[in-house]
């Protein structure tokens, strides 16, 4: 399942990151996406939920759905 296919308030653990994108994945790197974290779909922002917020660690993220995409999740 893609991050951006939880629903509000499901929680998941990243499985995957980048899906062959090197530059997405480098940067959701260095925003703190890593392997075996728990991540929980907060919720999707106006127009379409084209922005989503994340929590990654206690942090808030702000993510575009086709960065969502980008990032694989076992959802809990």
């Amino acid at each position: 399942m893609k991050l951006h296919e939880l629903k509000a308030r499901q929680r998941g653990r990243i499985r995957a990151i980048g899906a062959g994108n090197e530059q997405m994945d480098v940067k959701l790197r260095e925003v703190g996406f890593s392997e075996g974290d728990e991540v929980e779909m907060v919720g999707a922002g106006p127009f379409g939920g084209r922005t989503l917020a994340v929590r990654l660690n206690r942090t808030l993220i702000a993510l575009r759905t086709s960065e969502a995409a980008l990032v694989e999740v076992d959802p809990a």
